[in-house]
């Protein structure tokens, strides 16, 4: 980070409060204040500071023009009014007088301090520096203290300097540039050693700013030497000092490699993982990026980092109710994450649930630092229990992510969870399952569900008793629980199901003959016939009996068996065609319209592969505003497919069903037939191999 946080936090440290003067309530207006500016300016441009009378008149206006320069509303009325070339003008008078003492370090000092004030504003940045600036503020970090001058003047004029130069390079590539190529980063380092405590911070807050995206300057700060200094001052016990310190190390390491081994072997690493107990608030959220950016070297650095202490620091920081120091911890534990050592380290010290916790988050940068720490966790195998007693697949699932990176961070997490369910990890669950408080086993069963494989989901299900932990959930009076549960069956069930719940359905034993389409009412041959809506249908009897009912018709003791013709009443000449056709050929197209008469009478006729055929077009019909009726009709008829696809419906829509008036108690009624539904998809798999 550049450095630069407020203009308060540069210069509050420098005010001499014995001589500030409030100027701001003196004029009733803009434009009264327009005119004193300018007769000031106008004073000053005319001053020679030859005698101590000139000097004294040039200490007043500036006082004045200082006042002036800490209200932000005025600044560009002051810039406009020419103070700034003024400024610049009495710099080089100064420097070019030859005895120097009290009196003209004050004026120094006073015109360092409004061009600092005024390069707050970008704006004004490239006008001050065009004025010439910049060449009188580095002369002034190299030129030593005068004789007859206090120690603490000079040290106040030496901050004001580093001041005005962290303003006139924030975020300014070109000036942090000019600054390097005026020689003004020598003096500033060599200004960290300054017994000054406020020097030392001005100075290491304008390394801080030139460092920040400027790798020349980078370089240039390293070969002067500042590491040593710079790290010591990481111990000062100053809370301002190593916050700007660590602020400086931050940006010389980030996207510099070298530099981040040179600061290593600086020795930097044990002082900054005790800056994250620091009790300013800045230098924890500096140091928690700073580990962060150590962390991307290598696996013994992040080793490294965890033995020496990180870990539990950052994870209290997770709790912290600063957004960007959560952002700066997720982050840093996200990179140490990525060792496997670290990954049971991070877990044992409790970091799982607040990662998890910040999922909910609406920063995005939080949450995206929170899901690749996550992810990288659930490498490891001993964690995985651990995120899902947590609750961790509900956060994922429910979490709602801003920005695809996050969402597909997620999505790679759930997948390396399924991967990891089995052995092991699988043994852990189910003893989480079997003996665990109740909201774990549910919350085990709940993600079981969603990330076992079909081969696994009887052991789990049905022998330790998983299904019966989902059905509870799903009776819940708690709509979150019943929409979990609702999910999770869904999830389950449709796992292994194939192509088509119909597969589940029972099937007829009896074999088939099929005459072929060429005989669907056709008289040659036929040697029975049926009445239907008052018209023949020719029949024959070796194809009927593929039909339980129409064999004991034939066979038993029914007056159909010497009727020449045989009345179906209750059924449309359609739709006995149909029925006709299946018999004879084995197939038959059905559309939605039919579907439902259809079904009845192949219920009547015990036809199961007609009664598929008809469940499986029905299916495809079902509704919100249809499904209970549809229930019925799968009762009704024996219709067990299309039995089973509701239940499927009902639990995948269960938000847009759980309104209705009818949910609950339609629910209740069908509990009995869920828990076949499942027992027959668990059960029936097995049995068949």
């Amino acid at each position: 980070m550049d450095g630069k946080l407020t203009l308060k936090r540069k210069f509050d440290f420098t005010e001499d409060d014995e001589s500030t003067v409030d100027v701001l309530h003196e004029s009733s207006s803009r434009l009264c204040l327009a005119d004193d500016i300018t007769k000031r300016v106008g004073r000053l441009n005319s001053v020679s500071l030859s005698s101590d009378r000139d000097i004294g008149a040039a200490q007043n206006d500036l006082c004045f023009l200082s006042g002036y320069a800490k209200d932000e509303d005025i600044v560009d009325l002051m810039v406009v009014c020419g103070v700034v070339p003024t400024m610049v003008k009495l710099l080089h008078l100064v420097s070019n007088r030859g005895e120097l003492d009290s009196n003209t370090y004050d004026v120094e000092k006073d015109c360092v301090s409004i061009l600092g004030h005024l390069a707050v504003k970008p704006e004004n940045q490239q006008l001050i520096v065009d004025a010439g600036a910049l060449p009188c503020l580095v002369e002034l970090l190299m030129r030593p203290k005068a004789p007859g001058v206090s120690q603490a003047l000079f040290s106040r004029l030496l901050g004001r300097v580093a001041d005005a130069i962290t303003n006139l390079a924030h975020e300014n590539i070109n000036i942090k540039t000019l600054v390097r190529l005026e020689g003004g980063i020598p003096p500033l380092v060599d200004l960290l050693e300054s017994n000054d405590k406020k020097v030392q911070r001005a100075a290491a807050g304008a390394l801080r700013t030139l460092a920040f995206q400027n790798a020349e300057n980078k370089d240039q700060i390293v070969e002067c030497d500042a590491l040593p200094t710079l790290v010591l001052m990481l111990g000062s016990e100053d809370p301002a000092i190593h916050y700007e310190a660590v602020g400086v190390i931050g940006n010389l390491v980030h996207s510099s490699p070298e530099i981040k081994k040179e600061v290593l072997l600086a020795e930097a690493l044990q002082p900054v993982i005790c800056l994250l107990s620091s009790p300013c608030l800045e230098t924890q959220r500096e140091a928690a990026l700073l580990i962060g950016q150590f962390a991307t070297t290598d696996s013994d650095c992040k080793i490294h980092i965890a033995q020496r202490g990180a870990i539990n620091p950052l994870i209290k920081m997770l709790k912290s109710p600063d957004l960007q120091l959560r952002e700066m911890s997720t982050f840093a534990l996200g990179r140490l994450a990525q060792d496997s050592h670290n990954q049971a380290g991070i877990a044992y010290n409790g970091g799982i649930e607040p990662l998890l916790n910040l999922l909910a988050t609406k920063n995005a940068s939080v949450q995206h630092n929170a899901a690749f720490a996550l992810y990288a966790l659930a490498d490891n195998e001993d964690n995985v229990p651990l995120i899902i007693k947590a609750d961790g697949l509900q956060k994922l699932q429910d979490g709602h992510f801003s920005v695809l990176p996050t969402r597909e961070c997620v999505a790679k997490m759930l997948k390396r969870l399924e991967e990891k369910m089995e052995g092991r990890v699988l043994k852990q669950m189910l003893h989480l399952m079997r003996s665990g408080e109740k909201v774990v086993q549910k919350r085990v069963a709940l993600a079981l569900a969603h990330l076992c494989s079909a081969d696994d989901r009887k052991t789990i299900f049905i022998d330790n008793n998983g299904l019966e932990l989902l059905l509870e959930h799903l009776e819940s009076s708690n709509k979150k629980q019943k929409r979990e549960a609702s999910a999770a069956l869904h999830a389950m069930a449709t796992k292994g199901i194939g192509a088509s719940i119909v597969d589940l359905a029972p099937t007829s034993p009896t074999s088939q003959v099929y005459l072929g389409e060429q005989y669907v009412n056709n008289p040659l041959l036929s040697d029975v016939t049926f009445l239907v809506e008052g018209k023949i249908f020719y029949a024959h009897k070796v194809c009927l009996v593929s039909s339980i009912i129409f064999r004991a018709m034939f066979d038993g003791g029914y007056r159909e068996k010497e009727a020449k013709d045989i009345e179906i009443p209750n059924i449309k000449w359609n739709v006995f065609e149909l029925m006709m056709r299946f018999i004879y050929t084995g197939t038959v197209e059905v559309d939605l319209e039919v579907a439902p008469d259809l079904l009845k009478a192949a219920d009547q006729y015990l036809l199961d592969g007609l009664k598929r055929i008809c469940e499986s077009v029905i299916s495809k019909d079902i509704s919100v505003e249809n499904v209970s009726l549809m229930y019925v009709m799968s009762d009704t008829y024996n219709a067990t497919s299309l039995k089973y696809s509701c239940i499927l419906f009902i639990l995948e829509q269960f938000d847009n069903l759980s309104s209705k008036p009818w949910y609950c108690r339609f629910m209740r009624c069908i509990k009995p037939d869920i828990w076949n539904f499942f027992w027959t998809l668990l059960i029936t798999p097995k049995q068949a191999d």
